[in-house]
Order: C-alpha cells, then structure tokens, then sequence
C-alpha cells in the first residue's frame, strides 16, 4: 500500500512539474514572439485601473476645491447670503464672434427667427391696420412702440449679424471682418435691407399715422426664406413644417383678401347694398368668412349690384382659383416628398409579389419575403443603406462608417495592431443584411468566404450529434467567421451550424473586398496571415493534448536530448570514432528505430 501511493504522488508531482514546464514554454514563446513583432497584440487581460485615491482634506476641513466653488457660488450682502446663478458670471465673459458661419450656427439661426417675427409683424398686421379701424388714438403709442422695436430689429441684423457672415470664395472660407463687410455691401441682401427701412415715418407729421408708410418694411422676405432653409437643414421631420408654411401662405392670402373686402364696404358704404359688410358683429370675423367663401369658390354669396363690386369679385374669383390650385399643388408636392420612400418601398413589394405570383412561389416563402421587407422597412427605414450614400464623396461616406461601425469592427481580435487606415477601408465594404427567425446564416460543410458581424438580434451556433442542440447563443457586437477571411485554398470549411435566433441584422465582409484592401497594406496581411494560423492551430489541437489533473501520466514521456550532447554525438560521427561516444550514439539510433 505504501509503495503505490508513493509511485501515485511522485505520478502527479510528475504531471504537475511538467505542466508548469508546458506553461513555461508557452510563456517564452509568447515573449519571444512579442520581441520579434511588436505589432503581436497579447492575450494577457489588460490590468483593471485602480479605483482614484480619495484627496485627503486640508486640516481646515473642507477640500479646498469645493470651498472655492462655493464662494464663487454665493455672495453677501447686509446680514444676507444670496446664492446667484453661474451663468450670469458666463453671459459677462461671452465675447461675441468675429465670424458667423450661416450654415451651422444654431444661434444665427435664434436671430433670424426673431428678424421673421418682425417681418411677419409688418405682413400681418399693416393691412389690418390700414382697412379696419382698430387703430385709433388712445392706441396709437402701442402700435407705435412695436413698430420701433421690429425697426431696431431690422438695424441690428444690418450693423451686426450680416457683416459677420462668413462667405466661401474660390473654395475658401473667408473669415477676414472687412471681406466679410465688403461682401455684405456689394450683395442684393444690402440693397434691399436698406430699402425696407426707409424712413417714411416722417411723413406722420404731414398726413398722420398711416400704416401704409410702413410698406417698405414687408420686403425684407429675403430674411424669412433664408430662415425656412436653415430650419429645416437642422429638423428631423422637415415636411411638417413644409405643411405649417404652406397652410400658412394660405391662411394669409384669406387675410389680406379679407382686408380688401373690408376697404372695399367702406369705400361703398357699410350696408350701403346687400354685397358689402352690414356692420354688424366682429367685423374680422365676418370679412374673412366672405374671403374664405370667395376664394374657395364655394358660392352662395349675395350678387354684387353697382360696376365696382362686380369688377371686385371678378378679380376675387380669377385670384381665388389662381392661389387654391397653386397652395393644392404645393400641398401635394410637400406631402408627396414627405411619403416618397413610403411609395418605393410599396411600389418594390408589390412588383415582388406580382412576380412571385407569376411564377407560383409557395406561400410560405412568399410570407418569408412578405416579413423580410416590413422588418427591413421598420427598422432601417428604406431597404438598401448603400443607396443612401452613394451620393456622398469617399471621404462622407468613411465618417458616417466610422460612427455607425468602428466601435464594432476594432473589437475583433483578428484586426486588432493592423494599419488603422486598413480597417478605415474595410469599414466601407461592410454590407448589411437582415436574417428573419431560424433562417441559416451559414450551414456546416460549405465554403466560408465572408465574416459576420452581429449589429442587432441574435444568433445560434448548432452542433451535436443531431445537428441542432445549441452550443452557444451570439448577442450584438460579436463576431464569427473571421478565420474564414484569410484561410488559404478557397475558404475553410463551415465546422457548425448558424441560426438567426429571432430577427438579425448582420454586417457582411467578403474575402474578395478583404484582399482588394491587404494589396495596399502588406504588413497588416503578414500579421492577419500570422494570427489566422495561430487561431487555427488553436482551434484545431485535441483536446487530450492539454491534459488534466485528474489524468496522470503512467509512464512519463522522453525528455528530449539536451542540444551540447547532440552537438557532440554529431561531432563524435564526424571524426568516426569507435570510442563510447559512438556506441552510445549507436544505440540511441537503435531506440528511435524501435519507436518508429
């Protein structure tokens, strides 16, 4: 008993040396391998930072950085304390900008909103004041004073913003304050910003408060166009406000239709004839009711009875049609653009389906494509994404790759230490596909020339002797098939079964696209060619090979023969002594024969 459990742990002190032998050796060839090619990434876990030391405080008690926050924080005052507002302390130190980019700045795009509200001040409200008689007397200082502020409105957009603006010529930005002034002054925008403030208003000591002096004012519509261009560059749903504009242009034609018809009663005589205003009740009211009636063309309104009214609505209804087809046919244009991609993705389902139709597909697979393009349509919003970019230059397109799929892509372990612009260009190949529940994204045995990237979804790896117990579920960010890329002979065989569990949507990379990219790069393939062999090598060992320690060796293997005694046993050969040397070599020949 005492002689098999000694000859039982001298077993696995044996296999517990030899181990760490086996580790030893892996260690030094990793270091070595590092040594040699430093663009080897290793597969040690990268340290975890430590967490950040507390700063211990000052014997007065309190750190010192939260005692200057707080002072900066509050102020005193009598036998107060006031806490004010950090902000106020950065509206004191905002120094305004030089130069003003029209094109991204979101605070330009805050001043001409209020320069539209101005202008529509002017639009709006100058008619009304003109014909109905809602500007009297004991008003006039309040209408007054918002005019004067829509004025100093426009003044300030002349003397500050616009000769900030920055312009592009011959390809460059200019920044420079006097090209900027000089550009402003030589533009058609100048010119009509100093005609829409005339000063009229001084002919208010001659013939009185008439709001038709204020005319000049309504041409400042370069403004309100300008402003409907940077609006809706910075919107997410465009077409909404596309509609809010266009109801609009309808809504004020009826205004100033309904101011018109107002001026021309009182020109008659308010109930003077049964086609002018009786004036009775909210007169606004009951104007842009008869507008509404009159430019839609609904009818039922009284016949006009002297030439004047007659010629009124003659050219009230020949403008009626004219401006209702014209905001009819915007309308349809503006929701036609918004619905345009609705209508190809109908139109491409319904000449799939009457193809499928044609040739008798199975209403199974016809249900597969039926689901394929509503998933697709639901999630991507169009069906092809390289459609959407292949207007933009090389260098768009490289940025919006890097945002959408760089995070994902410099995960893999196979392209990690290669060229950055590599993988920069790779990112462009990337094509995404969409897989529906329990379609096969690779079967086993077939020729694997592309990789997966999982975006969204899930899919299952499908092994066993039946082919279908699921050895591992893949989640978003994974990667499988790589090895596939760069393996020699025309792919490597699929080893497992892929499923799409529920719906995935996958990034694909070809191994032609990979190999179009590895011309220009040929250290970036030496290291993939080197880490492909490694993973396959890796993947491919038995897994006796490893060995545990529930398994201990019997009979422990050879020890291989130390390189000075082989360098001597070759010299011995050489000189072709007959000496012990010799006949040990002799021998050894003799056990390498058995054992072969």
């Amino acid at each position: 008993r005492i002689g098999s459990a000694t000859s039982l742990s001298s077993a696995i002190v044996n296999t517990r040396l030899q181990e760490l032998v086996k580790l030893f050796k892996e260690r030094t060839e990793k270091v070595k391998e590092k040594l040699t090619d430093p663009d080897v990434t290793s597969d040690e876990e990268s340290p975890v930072a430590s967490p950040a030391a507390t700063p211990v405080p000052p014997p007065g008690g309190e750190v010192e950085g939260d005692k200057a926050s707080g002072d900066d924080h509050y102020c005193e005052m009598l036998c107060c304390t006031f806490k004010y507002q950090p902000w106020l302390d950065r509206l004191k130190s905002y120094q305004f900008p030089s130069s003003i980019d029209p094109l991204t700045n979101l605070m330009y795009v805050l001043w001409l909103f209020f320069v539209v509200m101005a202008w529509n001040w002017n639009c709006w409200l100058i008619p009304v004041r003109w014909a109905f008689p809602y500007q009297t007397p004991a008003n006039i200082h309040c209408w007054l004073l918002v005019d004067y502020l829509c004025d100093l409105i426009y003044l300030l957009d002349i003397l500050v913003f616009q000769t900030r603006l920055q312009f592009v010529q011959g390809g460059d930005i200019i920044t420079d304050k006097k090209a900027m002034k000089e550009n402003y002054l030589r533009s058609q925008r100048f010119k009509m910003d100093v005609l829409c403030l005339l000063p009229l208003d001084f002919f208010y000591f001659k013939v009185g408060v008439n709001p038709l002096l204020r005319f000049p004012r309504c041409l400042k519509y370069m403004a309100f166009f300008e402003f409907n261009n940077r609006l809706e560059a910075i919107l997410t749903k465009a077409y909404i406000y596309r509609v809010i504009r266009t109801t609009a242009y309808l809504l004020y034609s009826l205004h100033v239709n309904s101011c018109l018809y107002y001026w021309a009663s009182a020109y008659e005589g308010l109930g003077s004839t049964t086609w002018v205003y009786d004036g009775e009740g909210n007169s606004y009211i009951r104007c842009y009711y008869w507008a509404v009636k009159t430019l839609i063309t609904i009818g039922g309104l009284p016949d006009p009875k002297t030439l004047f009214e007659i010629v009124f609505q003659l050219l009230n209804y020949f403008t009626g049609v004219f401006a209702f087809s014209v905001m009819i046919g915007q309308m349809r244009d503006v929701v036609g653009a918004a619905t345009a991609g609705q209508t190809y993705y109908r139109s491409c389902m319904d000449s799939t389906i009457k193809y499928m139709n044609f040739y008798k597909i199975p209403k199974t697979v016809q249900n597969r494509v039926k689901t394929w393009y509503e998933y697709t349509w639901h999630s991507q919003g169009m069906l092809d994404e390289s459609e959407l970019l292949v207007q933009l230059p090389d260098k768009m397109r490289l940025d919006i790759a890097i945002d959408v799929n760089y995070n994902i892509v410099s995960k893999v372990a196979l392209f990690q230490g290669c060229d950055r612009q590599m993988i920069f260009d790779m990112l462009k190949r990337l094509r995404s596909v969409v897989y529906l529940p329990n379609d096969y994204v690779c079967k086993k045995g077939e020729i694997g020339r592309e990789m997966y990237i999982i975006q969204a979804g899930q899919v299952q790896v499908l092994g066993g002797p039946d082919g279908k117990s699921v050895l591992v579920t893949l989640k978003a960010g994974s990667v499988f098939g790589e090895i596939s890329l760069l393996a020699a002979g025309g792919g490597n065989r699929r080893t497992a079964n892929v499923v799409a569990h529920g719906f995935a949507n996958l990034f694909i990379l070809e191994k032609k696209d990979l190999n179009e990219i590895l011309v220009h790069y040929p250290e970036s393939q030496k290291l993939l060619r080197k880490k492909a062999k490694k993973m396959l090598k890796s993947n491919n060992k038995p897994k006796d090979e490893k060995g545990g320690p529930g398994d201990p060796l019997i009979i422990p293997p050879r020890a291989e023969t130390p390189r000075l005694f082989k360098a001597a046993l070759a010299a011995t050969g050489r000189m072709g002594g007959k000496g012990p040397l010799a006949q040990l070599r002799w021998r050894l020949k003799e056990l390498k024969a058995m054992q072969a």
